[in-house]
């Protein structure tokens, strides 16, 4: 499978998103419009496809260079600033909203796993607290409730960037615990116990978590 996704499914500096019916890439370079994808790129580095080469690594400069934003990782860049009949929804709603280059919360997580797994914690951080209901900086744009994540965040080609949208329908804060307690934290378990592997950014001098596992009740200090 890793060596089918990285013949067939990498366009140089980023993952494909999908083919279309007629074979077409989706997601490419060759595109006019919607040449790169969130999905596929927090898809495939949370799977450390091509990780040992570079892929990983390039995917996520990518997403930071094409796809991120002060308020969060947009789906797709460019906006689809037309219909495309071999496309279909997607492309049908105005720029920076819903599937057309929003912020989806639910997949910014995958991109945050990714680049914890390349070791690069600051990016991780960073990507945790453009999403958190908590760091919002202006409610009064963002409108949503200050304490949930939103489903989609408008996106950089929004006409008012950062509102939030359908607050609740999401399964982003699942997601998050789990990116923020088993990668930033790096606290994982398993058959054999505990594993304690932390990506946290520069700024920390470190954090202390009580985990229960099992029978046992434990102190973990990271310093």
């Amino acid at each position: 499978m890793c060596e089918a996704v990285k013949k067939y499914g990498w366009d140089g500096e980023w993952f494909l998103r999908a083919y279309d019916y007629y074979g077409n890439k989706i997601g490419s370079s060759e595109n006019e419009e919607g040449k790169i994808f969130i999905e596929s790129q927090g898809w495939c580095t949370m799977a450390k496809i091509g990780a040992e080469e570079g892929l990983c690594a390039k995917a996520l400069d990518s997403t930071r260079k094409y796809l991120d934003s002060e308020n969060g990782i947009v789906l797709n860049n460019p906006a689809f600033t037309k219909y495309y009949v071999e496309m279909g929804e997607i492309s049908s709603y105005p720029a920076g909203y819903k599937e057309n280059a929003g912020i989806f919360c639910h997949n910014n997580p995958w991109v945050i796993i990714g680049e914890a797994l390349e070791g690069r914690g600051d990016d991780a951080w960073e990507h945790y607290r453009k999403i958190c209901p908590s760091y919002t900086k202006d409610q009064t744009l963002h409108k949503v409730e200050p304490y949930v994540y939103s489903q989609m965040v408008a996106g950089k080609d929004a006409a008012k960037p950062g509102e939030g949208k359908n607050s609740w329908l999401t399964g982003t804060a699942a997601w998050n615990w789990y990116a923020a307690t088993q990668f930033i934290l790096g606290i994982k378990p398993g058959y054999d116990g505990l594993t304690v592997d932390p990506c946290i950014p520069s700024s920390w001098k470190g954090f202390t978590v009580k985990r229960k596992f099992r029978d046992a009740e434990y102190t973990i200090r990271v310093s």
